[in-house]
């Protein structure tokens, strides 16, 4: 009998390339929607990477509801848990996505494991293990993030807490099913779909010319495709169960990006900006940039962090930080994706 993966969220840029690796690698995929009129929108954003997307098929079940998560579980080996609800919630806020990101993430687990899941791999962020910026520690998998901290923003506040109170549940209830989470940074990376864009809005933005200055903003960036392979292999790897794994390749200052895409995308890329915003009036102007805003505790630091982890058990490899921007860029501009 063929090994089926139900990943969570089948409309999501993330989730779409781990459908993808799967596939790849032979699985059989079941996704979940909630609403089954995207399936030909899946079909089609996927189709063009996968020899055979007859081993996928889809369920309907919404994170915010008991129905259809059962069924949904049945004759499953493996569940990556990726998606994460946003909808409902006030980014003004800092608390208003957490109930709606735990409960999501306590009903998919629930569900795994009355249903006897082999393993679970759950999709938090890499800001779940950061130390107060003022701290000088690095992140690694073993700092828990404060939610109280001020550096983060309500999607932040979310991923925290609702990995936290994964963990617990994982602790007390999972019997048979072993759990691993996989801690993102900021993801780029060929777009399949043009919506649910996520981090890929920062490289959007810049293409089209705003911020028309730029703030003092740096990232830890993984390549979507480099994040579904550490998924599959966080899903098959005997080292991984019980483990917690950041994955992240480069640093890069913002207007290190923006010298990327100049760079590569020739006449696509005229509308990047070009100078760089000083901190204090970055600070002063960031309450008018709202894609930018929750970053603004962000501004001027570079914090430190290990991937050591995740490249010694996982067999990390990143691949070069110029290919993921273009790449990234050259998806946006409606140019084909590489799945390689």
């Amino acid at each position: 009998m063929p090994e089926i993966v139900l990943v969570t969220g089948g409309t999501g840029f993330v989730a779409q390339w781990c459908i993808i690796e799967l596939l790849r690698c032979g699985y059989h995929v079941r996704t979940t929607l909630r609403d089954l009129k995207r399936s030909e929108e899946v079909c089609g954003a996927i189709e063009p990477f996968v020899e055979n997307s007859s081993k996928l098929s889809f369920v309907v079940a919404d994170l915010l509801d008991d129905r259809g998560w059962n069924e949904a579980m049945e004759g499953c080996t493996y569940v990556m848990h990726v998606a994460s609800p946003l909808s409902g919630g006030n980014p003004a806020d800092r608390n208003s996505y957490v109930k709606p990101a735990r409960d999501g993430t306590l009903r998919v687990l629930r569900a795994a494991v009355n249903a006897g899941v082999k393993r679970v791999v759950m999709t938090s962020a890499a800001a779940t293990a950061r130390p107060p910026l003022t701290s000088k520690r690095i992140s690694d998998e073993t700092v828990w993030a404060d939610p109280d901290d001020p550096q983060f923003d309500a999607y932040r506040v979310s991923k925290i807490l609702a990995e936290r109170a994964a963990w617990e549940f994982m602790n007390e209830h999972r019997r048979t099913t072993e759990f691993t989470t996989v801690l993102p940074g900021a993801v780029f990376g060929p777009v399949l779909a043009p919506h649910n864009l996520g981090s890929v809005k920062i490289i959007q933005d810049l293409l089209n010319g705003f911020p028309r200055v730029i703030p003092k903003l740096g990232f830890w960036i993984v390549d979507v495709r480099d994040l579904a392979d550490i998924h599959v292999r966080a899903m098959i790897s005997k080292d991984a169960a019980g483990e917690r794994f950041i994955a992240a390749g480069n640093f890069m200052w913002m207007d290190e990006i923006a010298g990327v895409l100049r760079s590569g995308l020739g006449i696509k890329g005229k509308k990047v900006p070009t100078r760089q915003l000083p901190e204090f009036l970055v600070k002063i102007l960031l309450p008018f940039l709202p894609n930018l805003k929750p970053l603004a505790p962000l501004i001027g630091h570079k914090f430190l962090l290990t991937t050591q982890k995740v490249r010694k058990v996982l067999g990390f490899n990143p691949r070069p930080h110029r290919d993921t921007i273009i790449d990234c860029a050259n998806s946006l501009n409606g140019s084909s994706a590489s799945a390689s």
